[in-house]
């Protein structure tokens, strides 16, 4: 058939035109029977039968793929609203354990205090407990002065000579000190405080 000419006077559309529509129809309504094919008159016309038969799969082909598209494309707000919810349940669970962090982290500072103060408490019980092993001994009765300037060289030597024993090992102190402070000076006269 030419170009341009119309098949009917009612439609007037190109023959070319006819065959799409036709095929399309066919398509999305498949008919019991298809219609026979037209016979073709010439080779330019089996050659653009044969194209248009090409073209005609390819847009069905296109055409299955665009309703899959649009099965997907009416899932997807339903998997999105999904989504959102999983957020918000993950934002509402993230909050909770940011407040019990918070809360850990008050307790731990609080145990950073009370370690210390532990601390300061052994050594304060060791301290006693030390204290009440300790073997005192209160000299008496010595003249005022009379160890000089080092009261434990002075112990050293003085307490074997007064108490006849010998100390093997040598005795050792831990602390001497005087009981009250120094009634006079090297001249006799009481000393300032």
């Amino acid at each position: 058939m030419p170009r341009g000419k119309t098949t009917g006077k009612t439609t007037g559309k190109p023959a070319r035109q006819l065959l799409f529509s036709e095929a399309l129809h066919q398509q999305k309504h498949p008919s019991v029977e298809d219609p026979p094919p037209l016979p073709c008159t010439s080779k330019a016309d089996d050659t653009q039968g044969a194209t248009m038969d090409r073209i005609l799969q390819e847009i069905s082909a296109v055409s299955r793929k665009l309703e899959g598209m649009d099965s997907a494309m009416v899932a997807l707000p339903a998997e999105t609203r999904s989504m959102r919810l999983d957020i918000a349940g993950f934002q509402s669970q993230i909050s909770g354990l940011d407040q019990r962090v918070a809360t850990v982290e008050t307790q731990v500072a609080s145990w950073t205090d009370r370690d210390q103060e532990l601390l300061h408490l052994r050594s304060k019980l060791t301290d006693l407990e030390d204290r009440s092993r300790r073997n005192h001994v209160h000299l008496l009765v010595f003249p005022e002065g009379i160890e000089g300037a080092d009261i434990f060289s002075y112990l050293r030597d003085t307490l074997p000579k007064l108490t006849d024993i010998t100390f093997d090992p040598p005795l050792e102190f831990q602390r001497a000190h005087r009981l009250g402070p120094k009634r006079q000076d090297g001249n006799g006269r009481p000393v300032q405080l």
